[in-house]
């Protein structure tokens, strides 16, 4: 059985206090910047949520929108136990359009970037689960805006992290995505589609709660691989 250790968390913790500690010492930063430099913001998004419920899967019919926010609400508290904010653009089943009449989708996407844009995060991770016509397409594939340099990086540690699990069926690469949550802000910007909802095997795993917590514990490592590896995501302004 997979257990998330406190103790794993807090390794992760301490890594990043101490990339704090080396950006602070060594950059002449003023005490007063010292509390922006600590503080560490991640966006977690859960895609769908409503009467848009996402994709549905092929054995269970289990709705991608729950899904989702099931996998951010884990991200999310191990994000939280290595002392980072986190911010959700969604936190119950609902959807964020408001009225659930014509236009709605596009309503609750723009929500969804005034949120992103009032938290000013350094991360933002957008869950997903995926669906393809040919029912054998398995495995989690992470997507960036291609002119993103802070985005791709964030890709590539996530997407690396995932294919680090024993349950990967291959090495896949981060690819390159146009999709609105990522073109709507210049912050590093990814979704993460967790597995296909059209592969039972893929479905079997992701309706587990011992492997969903698996899943997020990887996003987590990777999240946190990606912080370890710069220091352009918001020390500075």
């Amino acid at each position: 059985m997979f257990v998330i250790e406190k103790k794993q968390i807090m390794f992760f913790a301490l890594v990043i206090a101490v990339i704090i500690a080396f950006v602070f010492c060594f950059s002449g930063l003023s005490s007063s910047a010292s509390k922006a430099v600590t503080e560490i913001t991640v966006v977690l998004d859960a895609g769908h949520g409503g009467i848009d419920g996402g994709v549905t899967g092929v054995k269970t019919g289990i709705k991608e929108s729950d899904l989702n926010l099931t996998v951010v609400r884990k991200v999310e508290k191990c994000l939280m136990d290595a002392g980072i904010n986190v911010v959700l653009t969604r936190k119950t089943d609902g959807g964020l359009y408001g009225i659930a009449v014509g236009g709605f989708k596009k309503r609750d996407m723009i929500k969804r970037k005034e949120i992103i844009d009032k938290a000013k995060p350094n991360v933002v991770v957008s869950i997903h689960m995926n669906n393809f016509p040919i029912s054998t397409r398995r495995g989690a594939q992470v997507f960036y805006r291609s002119t993103n340099d802070n985005a791709k990086n964030l890709a590539d540690n996530v997407q690396t992290s995932l294919n680090e699990m024993e349950e990967s069926v291959r090495n896949y690469s981060a690819l390159k995505g146009d999709y609105y949550i990522l073109n709507c802000n210049d912050y590093a910007s990814i979704i993460v589609e967790c597995g296909f909802l059209s592969n039972e095997e893929d479905e079997k795993l992701l309706i587990d709660d011992v492997y969903q917590d698996k899943l997020a514990y990887t996003i987590f490592k990777g999240i946190i691989a990606y912080l370890s590896s710069t220091t352009a995501y918001g020390f500075y302004e």
